[in-house]
């Protein structure tokens, strides 16, 4: 009998020498028959110089064994081949077969989480497997001692394995930040992040959960706890722009915390110039992405400004902030659509109201696809009838 994992390894080698390769490779645990359908398939699986022709071997052996017991085995490494060619959809299909079937192996996880990443797929298997990875890995990396292993046989074993554990549960945990913001709805946006905690209690990124928390509270209409996580996020992290600026906007939104709101915002426009380069993002993504934040802390301090000068008329600094955060935020309609709507109500507040500029604004913001663009327009008819 021969074991999947050990089918490229040389007759006669010894079990030691291969323990560590266990849970880097297929369907941990099968056996099959030497020179057996099974044993030429995994021969022309591994011995492949492509996915294409691992694919090829594999749908031969389908066509010619579509009863054999060893079909787990056969879309694991369809999974596997499949991800190679980046044919996510492919992968995925496969992948869940085995999950549909109750077969699972560290392999296959992190091959179905390469698919579902690669395609961008945030479905609820991706959210399980995560939720499943720790205890799986902590099965798959942790082989009893066999008997004739030396001390340095041993010892690089549990090396190797000890990697392979700590590499398996970063990409999980990479995966799971990756898949998230693909999560429409709040509720189990949030549902996902507490399944998240009690599965990787001891992650180091407790800064990026606690902003994802602030960003689903805030998708679900629960501020008070949206800031709760997004204090968490800032005291973990002070100087996560995408925290202090999401804060900063809810706390002058909510009219509470302004002062608390101002310095945020502030600090945001000193750290945003500073900010790297992500890894495959490109120059205009980079760009865009560094407006927003700029935008976006413009934007809180110009309502901050209006809301403190609206009794007195004097609201020029918050129309210069507002006009900064207009010209700063054209990849966002969103917030854009608010920019502008704040400020036509500015130029409304002025003693005399300019009327005119705030026509052009609310022109504008009534164009845009944003939560503003009703109140954009109803503003726009009042001002039209002052004018």
């Amino acid at each position: 009998m021969r074991t999947v994992q050990f089918a490229a390894a040389a007759a006669g080698a010894l079990f030691c020498l291969a323990l560590s390769a266990n849970a880097q490779q297929a369907c941990p645990g099968f056996t099959y028959v030497a020179n057996s359908p099974e044993d030429s398939l995994i021969q022309a699986v591994t011995g492949a110089e492509n996915p294409q022709e691992q694919i090829a071997a594999l749908d031969k052996f389908v066509q010619e064994h579509a009863d054999s017991k060893f079909m787990p085995c056969v879309n694991e490494y369809y999974t596997a081949a499949y991800v190679k060619a980046n044919n996510f959809d492919k992968a995925i299909e496969y992948g869940e077969k085995d999950l549909a079937a109750n077969y699972n192996s560290l392999n296959l996880s992190l091959n179905l989480m390469k698919a579902y990443v690669g395609a961008g797929k945030a479905t609820d298997s991706a959210f399980q497997i995560i939720a499943k990875a720790p205890e799986l890995i902590k099965a798959e990396t942790n082989p009893t001692r066999p008997a004739g292993a030396s001390d340095e046989e041993w010892q690089k074993t549990q090396q190797e394995n000890a990697e392979l554990a700590k590499d398996s549960r970063e990409y999980m945990e990479y995966a799971f930040f990756q898949l998230l913001p693909r999560v429409p709805d709040a509720k189990k946006r949030i549902s996902f992040l507490d399944a998240f905690m009690k599965a990787y209690p001891d992650t180091k990124n407790v800064a990026q959960v606690n902003l994802q928390y602030l960003i689903a509270y805030k998708m679900a209409n629960e501020p008070a706890k949206a800031d709760e996580y997004g204090e968490k996020a800032i005291a973990a992290d002070p100087n996560n722009v995408e925290a202090l600026n999401l804060v900063a906007d809810d706390y002058a939104t909510r009219r509470t915390n302004l002062n608390t709101a101002s310095d945020y915002a502030k600090k945001v426009l000193t750290l945003v110039p500073a900010m790297k380069k992500p890894e495959g993002m490109s120059d205009d993504q980079f760009k865009a992405s560094k407006d927003t934040q700029l935008g976006l802390a413009h934007l809180t301090l110009g309502y901050i400004a209006m809301q403190r000068g609206a009794s007195t008329h004097k609201v020029a600094p918050a129309i210069e902030q507002l006009k900064a955060a207009v010209n700063l935020l054209g990849s966002n309609p969103e917030l854009q659509g608010k920019a502008l709507y704040f400020l036509g109500y500015a130029y409304e507040l002025l003693y005399p109201p300019n009327h005119r500029a705030a026509a052009d604004a609310l022109e504008r913001a009534s164009k845009l696809q944003s939560g503003f663009q009703g109140r954009a327009r109803e503003l726009l008819a009042k001002v039209e009838r002052a004018r």
